[in-house]
C-alpha cells in the first residue's frame, strides 16, 4: 500500500487517508474498577490497534485482581500522591508509582493497583488493543491476597 491509497477496512465515518482530532468518548468504569475516559480508541476514531486515555483510581480504591489476556499497558502517572502496584502470579511484588512515573504491564501478568492516599491518582495510559471492553479476565479468588 502506498502512502495514497485509502485503506478500505476502516470503520464507517472515519478516514484511513486522513489524521483525526478527538474530544474523545464518554467516561466509563472498567470491569476491573478504574475509571476510563479515552481519547484514542475504536470507538472515538476507528482506531484499530491503539487506546490512549486517561485512567483515574479514586482515593481509597483499588481494582480487581485482573490480567489482560491480548494486551500490553503503559501508564505514566501525572497526578495523585502515590499508588501501589501488586503484581505477579501470586501478587507478590509490590511496586510504589508517584507523579512522574511510568508503568508497563505485560499481557497476561496478574495485577491489583491500590490507591491508599486522599488524592485521586491519575494516569495518562496506551495499550495495543483499541476497544472499550479490552480483554480483562478477572481474578476474583486473588483480591483477598492484597491488603485492604
Amino acid at each position: 500500500m502506498t502512502i495514497s491509497e485509502e485503506r478500505t477496512d476502516a470503520r464507517p465515518g472515519f478516514s484511513r487517508g486522513k489524521a483525526h482530532v478527538s474530544k474523545g468518548d464518554a467516561g466509563y468504569q472498567a470491569e476491573q474498577g478504574p475509571d476510563y475516559l479515552p481519547g484514542i480508541s475504536a470507538e472515538s476514531v476507528g482506531s484499530t490497534a491503539l487506546w490512549l486515555g486517561i485512567a483515574t483510581i479514586p482515593p481509597g480504591k483499588r481494582t480487581k485482581a485482573h490480567v489482560h489476556e491480548r494486551h500490553e499497558t503503559a501508564f505514566y502517572m501525572l497526578s495523585g500522591e502515590e499508588l501501589e502496584l501488586w503484581s505477579g502470579d501470586q501478587l507478590q511484588h509490590r511496586d510504589v508509582m508517584h507523579p512522574g512515573d511510568y508503568l508497563y504491564i505485560p499481557a497476561n501478568v496478574l495485577h491489583v493497583a491500590v490507591n491508599r492516599a486522599a488524592q485521586p491518582a491519575v494516569f495518562i495510559g496506551a495499550r495495543n488493543e483499541p476497544t472499550a471492553q479490552e480483554s480483562v479476565v478477572l481474578y476474583p479468588e486473588m483480591d483477598s491476597r492484597v491488603p485492604r
